[in-house]
């Protein structure tokens, strides 16, 4: 029996991809697919055993390239013949190996990688980077090291003078690294981009050579590289004509540094948070501008007032981002001297003193506003506020978050004039009363973010929020007046919703969570924690949203194994879990994470009625790296070394000072050189925190 090629290709297109649109394919694959046919028919029928023969490489990648944000489905693909492993291990170009002893396996099976990512491996030696460099030498574009210790110049050499195409390097956090590795960099002549954030024993010796022997650079962070200092970046400038971007955050770096900066034709992002070195005396002394400039970063620059910044920006007149957060004043003088920046877009100013006609002299700019943020500013009053929206319409992004003064009458200017808003965050206005927030889902036709933690918002104030069906991300955390009813209108309004964060929002029972999970099933993230009226019903309900990574359950004394194995059986993309404190988990629940929840990265397990068995059965899970373990009473010394050794992923271990003692030292000594960190606690057991509610705001008080 010949099998129709039309047919074939809809039950592939049926089979991998329900939902998407069908393949299109070109005359000559159908051609070929139509030649390969005839030919398969001529066959004795044992080969037409497997149709899916029939199809080309090409069609088998085009279906591979579906499958890239599915890891699991992929290597299922793989698995299905002989055929399609060999195609799948040659479709291959980007890779994050599970731990550095697995890499060498698939050094073997994966001959095109390109993108090789080692944040999952804690240790890397340099005989491993070796191996990369040999095998990978003509394909390796990009490889990451910023989560990874044990390697030094060698391996950085053997990377950088083997693979000739590597444009991308990064070695954040290589506290260890010193000049030889930067010297080793410096031998990628081909390098663009390169990150090498708290790299703190590498200094401007070896910025010097990565300055000379990668002229190509487009992108480099520095950020608390703190040996290094003017000299060096200066060279950096000098030798690195085509930078586009760079960090200096935290340098000890002064305004000497930044002639030769400002001179870059094609520098765009500057960021120059923390660098106490920079101030006002410096600054005004500058003689160069950069006119290619669009985003810099002043933020704690605690020594720059307008008149450093109106030296520093002179010229920029494509400045489209502004961050000078936690830094100086907002006054008349450092509006004005921002004036005439039409084409800036986005202004952050987090935790500055804002003053009245400071606000006047923004909202008189010429530049039409996209981003405002004024989270944790001082000074801010319904009447600045009102003038600032008023003055730029097209506001997209608003952070007002712990903005205490404002009230009802600054929400009512908002929502009347920036109707375009998109993320509005406002947590802890707390003179803001319930009934503004009717005023958002009548006017906030697009809004996908908002954030109105620790706010008087109530039922009839989510009510109205539903209407706002495009919104993606909502925090109710510690909103008491919240109960199940306004939930039921979110659940069948905001069907988009991805987070909710219901943090100590003690109104809300299953009722409300059960028509979340019904009405949005594309959720990824909740947060139930501290709510006594949650049970497994609620993760019953949750448990059908199949994309589920982030679930936290603190202290939700009424949940037990029998909720927690119902979200492990559907929720298999589950990466972060916090059960602290949830009495009634017991090692059967244990059981069903370590069976079906393969994704999982973080769990914290304090509190809970877990045993050695329990701890045991996690060490399944190839993906876990972090786990919080305190005050489990079944958790015996042995079952505790046992499992640590077996968690060959782990990176990050919290553990009781008590158990220090109990456990072998040469346990300590593996773990540390396979590059896990133990953080030590001292904290007493507690059955219960808060048992009647706990209340956050200043002046407010438990019951009772």
């Amino acid at each position: 029996m010949v099998i129709s090629t039309a047919f074939l290709l809809v039950l592939v297109q049926l089979f991998f991809f329900p939902k998407a649109p069908l393949l299109c394919f070109s005359v000559t694959q159908l051609v070929k697919l139509n030649d390969r046919r005839t030919r398969m028919t001529k066959r004795n029928d044992a080969v037409m055993s497997n149709p899916l023969d029939l199809f080309t490489e090409e069609i088998i990648h085009a279906i591979l390239d579906h499958l890239n944000d599915e890891p699991f489905s992929k290597k299922s693909f793989s698995l299905c013949c002989k055929s399609f492993y060999f195609i799948e291990s040659r479709h291959r170009k980007s890779l994050t190996p599970l731990r550095s002893e697995l890499l060498h396996r698939a050094l073997h099976r994966y001959p095109y990688i390109s993108h090789l990512d080692l944040t999952l491996c804690p240790r890397v030696s340099d005989a491993t980077l070796g191996s990369v460099a040999a095998t990978w030498r003509e394909t390796l574009l990009s490889i990451n090291l910023s989560r990874s210790k044990g390697f030094g110049g060698i391996g950085m050499r053997a990377l950088a003078a083997g693979c000739s195409g590597l444009v991308e390097i990064d070695v954040s956090n290589g506290t260890e690294l010193t000049d030889a590795a930067a010297k080793a960099i410096a031998e990628a002549r081909n390098l663009e981009k390169l990150w090498m954030g708290r790299c703190k024993f590498v200094s401007d010796i070896g910025i010097g050579c990565i300055a000379v022997g990668c002229k190509k650079l487009k992108v480099l962070s520095l950020r608390w590289c703190l040996r290094v200092t003017d000299l060096g970046v200066g060279l950096v400038a000098v030798k690195c004509k085509q930078l586009r971007s760079l960090d200096l955050s935290c340098l000890p770096i002064t305004e000497k540094c930044l002639p030769p900066i400002l001179q870059l034709q094609y520098l765009e992002d500057l960021v120059l948070e923390g660098c106490l070195g920079i101030d006002d005396d410096g600054l005004v002394s500058l003689e160069h501008s950069c006119s290619s400039l669009k985003m810099l970063n002043l933020s704690k620059c605690q020594n720059v007032s307008h008149v450093g910044l109106s030296s520093l920006t002179h010229g920029a007149e494509n400045l489209e981002q502004l961050i000078l957060s936690y830094g100086p004043s907002v006054t008349t003088d450092l509006g004005k001297c921002l004036l005439n920046y039409s084409r800036l877009k986005s202004i952050r100013l987090d935790g500055c003193l804002v003053t009245c006609s400071g606000t006047k002299a923004i909202g008189s700019w010429r530049a039409s506003l996209r981003e405002l943020s004024l989270s944790k500013c001082t000074g801010v009053t319904d009447e600045c506020l009102s003038f600032l929206v008023q003055a730029h319409r097209q506001l997209l992004k608003l952070d007002i978050t712990c903005c205490r003064k404002i009230t009802s009458a600054a929400i009512d200017c908002i929502t009347k004039s920036c109707t375009v808003l998109t993320s509005l965050r406002m947590e802890s206005c707390t003179l803001v009363s319930k009934d503004a927030f009717l005023l958002i889902g009548q006017r906030f036709q697009f809004l996908e973010e908002l954030d109105v933690t620790d706010n008087e918002i109530d039922d009839e104030g989510l009510m109205s929020i539903s209407r706002c069906s495009k919104l993606c991300s909502l925090k109710l955390g510690v909103c008491l007046n919240i109960t199940d009813e306004g939930l039921i209108h979110v659940g069948s309004g905001c069907r988009k919703l991805k987070e909710l964060d219901l943090y100590r929002s003690l109104g809300v029972t299953d009722v409300g969570i059960a028509k979340i999970a019904q009405g949005c099933p594309d959720l990824e993230m909740i947060n139930i924690a501290y709510n006594n009226k949650i049970t497994d019903s609620s993760l019953i309900s949750l448990s059908e949203c199949l994309r589920l990574r982030i679930l936290e359950l603190r202290a939700c004394p009424s949940v037990s194994t029998i909720g927690l194995s119902a979200i492990a059986r559907a929720c298999r993309q589950l990466a972060v879990l916090d059960i602290k404190k949830c009495f009634n988990i017991n090692d059967n629940g244990m059981l069903a994470l370590g069976q079906f929840c393969h994704n999982l990265r973080q769990i914290n397990l304090s509190y809970c009625s877990v045993t050695d068995v329990g701890l045991l059965s996690l060490t399944n899970i190839n993906r876990l790296q972090n786990m919080t373990i305190l005050h489990l009473t079944g958790l015996s010394p042995n079952g505790l070394a046992a499992a640590l050794l077996a968690c060959g992923g782990l990176t990050k271990v919290k553990l009781h000072t008590s158990l220090k003692p109990l456990l072998p030292k040469y346990i300590f000594e593996y773990m540390e050189g396979r590059g896990c960190v133990f953080h030590w606690r001292d904290k007493a057991f507690q059955v219960e925190i808060d048992p009647k509610g706990w209340q956050l705001h200043v002046g407010r008080s438990p019951e009772g």
